[in-house]
Order: structure tokens, then C-alpha cells, then sequence
């Protein structure tokens, strides 16, 4: 088992501890709001809260927050992120989910890259799933990105303890694409399919 900070306190940093600690991981939340970070800890269940800033004790280091505000979060963290594996789940699509906010050839989690330490590696994964059905505890598919071979190995053991499908998309690179996949989940949910309760698979045949 991992031991996994979650660095976050909204529907995604809950959803994705709660599988945490269901699956047997020594959970660690951390928020700028310590009562809030004491709050989801009890709700969750045998996990612990740590102190902003700090060293994260989790090999893990679920990066649960708005990319509005994610590479000034990596940033004010600096060398405690240090050798840690770090999973971006934000998505960077704009107010009305018809574009992306970043430029052309880079995203989010490669800008997030560019801020934490040497030793740390970022893994992109989650963002593709809706945190209110990741909570429903089905089974899914988990897309994931990055370019340390060590890092998506140890994040894919992660995902599949949580009940979940890890299926690896390539290098970080590739996270501008799955980035870009929120515009189309949420104009699906609002067209298509017509609802939220909605997820993103693939059949393997065979």
C-alpha cells in the first residue's frame, strides 16, 4: 500500500481519499484551512491532516486543487515535494468549458512540471472523471500521462487499488489532450447525454 497526501479539499481530494482509505493507504490531507483539512479527515476516516508547506509525508502527492492556483501551490511547497510523485488532476478549460486557458504546445501539468524540484515527477490523471461519480465507488478507466517511467507505474498500482482501470496515454505531453477532454465531457453531460452521471471508457475487445 502507498502512503498518499491529498492536497485539497474539494469533491476530487474527497472523492479520491475516501478510495484511499477504503483501499487499505495511510491518508494524509492538507489544506490552507486546517479546521476544513480537520473536517474531511474525520468524514474520511483513519486519515491524518498535515500543515500546508510542509513535507508532504505521502509518497504520493494527489495535487487536488484549481489550476488557477496549482503552480503557485507547487511553488510555495518547493523543496518539500522533493522525490515525490506528484498527480496533477486539474483540468484548464475556461469559464464556459469551451477551450483551454493555456497556451498553444504546453499544459497544465507540464507548467506544473517546470515548478517543482528535479528529483519530483508529475503524472497527469483523474481529470477525466467527474469527482460526484468517482465517489459512487464503480469501476472506471483512469487516463494517465508523464514521462518518469517509475512515477506512472507507482501512480497506475495506486489507481488500480482505488477499484479503478489505469490506462497510460503516453508522455506528459500528452496531457494538453487529456486536458482537452473536460470541453468534451462537459459539453456531452450538457448535450448528448443530456446529464453529469456520465463517465469516460474504453471496451477492450476480448
Amino acid at each position: 500500500m502507498s502512503s498518499v497526501s491529498i492536497i485539497g479539499l474539494g469533491s476530487m481530494g474527497r472523492a479520491i481519499g475516501a478510495r484511499a482509505v477504503e483501499g487499505g493507504h495511510a491518508v494524509e490531507v492538507v489544506g490552507r484551512d486546517a479546521a476544513k483539512a480537520e473536517d474531511l479527515a474525520a468524514a474520511l476516516g483513519g486519515a491524518t491532516v498535515g500543515t500546508f508547506g510542509a513535507v508532504p509525508s505521502g509518497d504520493i502527492v494527489v495535487l487536488a486543487v484549481p489550476y488557477a492556483s496549482a503552480v503557485q501551490v507547487v511553488a510555495h511547497y518547493g523543496d518539500a515535494l522533493a522525490g515525490k510523485f506528484i498527480i496533477d488532476i486539474s483540468n484548464t478549460f475556461n469559464a464556459d468549458a469551451t477551450g483551454l486557458v493555456i497556451p498553444e504546445g504546453t499544459s497544465g501539468a507540464q507548467e506544473i512540471a517546470k515548478a517543482i524540484p528535479a528529483s519530483a515527477h508529475v503524472v497527469k490523471a483523474f481529470n477525466t472523471v467527474f469527482g460526484h461519480v468517482l465517489a459512487q465507488g464503480r469501476p472506471l478507466d483512469v487516463f494517465l500521462a508523464g514521462d518518469d517511467a517509475r512515477a506512472k507505474a507507482d501512480v497506475s498500482a495506486f489507481i488500480e487499488s482505488l477499484g479503478l482501470r489505469p490506462l497510460d496515454v503516453g508522455g506528459l505531453e500528452m496531457a494538453r489532450w487529456l486536458e482537452g477532454v473536460g470541453p468534451l465531457l462537459m459539453g456531452l453531460a450538457r448535450n448528448g447525454a443530456g446529464t453529469f452521471d456520465i463517465a469516460l471508457g474504453v471496451d477492450l475487445p476480448g
